[in-house]
């Protein structure tokens, strides 16, 4: 690609008949090398903001990539302390369900023996109440035969 100064230094040959006019040539090459060096330093300016702005992606997609990485990794953690709270939940509920069932089995075990108490006692009471009737009969006959003398 030419450069500005290669602009400024071309040099055309002259000729004596139907050739250009040397003053127009040179100032259209005056104007030429203006906007050349314009746009050439424009263009070094833009490659260089390429070049910075490619370091940039770089950067921001190594970036990306971290945080897509602690992302999946905070996922995965989050997953795992949440198999363990719920593994955790499932072995207190079997230990609360095992503490229910030996206190059922308790109270079950309690019922049944204040029934057999229960049961012993009526027995008792019926004995008594049989040996109470049957002290009273005897009585009863007792003073019954005490009014026939």
């Amino acid at each position: 690609m030419l450069t500005p100064l290669d602009i400024e230094n071309k040099k055309f040959s002259r000729q004596m008949m139907n050739g250009y006019s040397v003053e127009e040539v040179d100032d259209f090459l005056d104007d030429l090398t203006a906007d050349y060096g314009r746009i050439y330093k424009e263009k070094a300016e833009l490659t260089s903001r390429i070049e910075e702005l490619e370091k940039s992606l770089v950067h921001y997609k190594t970036i990306e990539a971290t945080l897509q990485n602690t992302l999946v990794m905070a996922q995965k953690t989050a997953d795992e302390v949440k198999e363990i709270a719920k593994q955790q939940a499932d072995q207190i509920v079997k230990e609360a369900k095992g503490t229910a069932q030996k206190s059922a089995d308790e109270l079950e075990q309690s019922i049944v023996l204040k029934r057999k108490e229960l049961d012993d006692v009526k027995k008792q009471f019926d004995i008594y109440k049989a040996k109470m009737e049957s002290l009273l009969i005897s009585q009863l006959e007792l003073i019954k035969d005490m009014n026939e003398d």
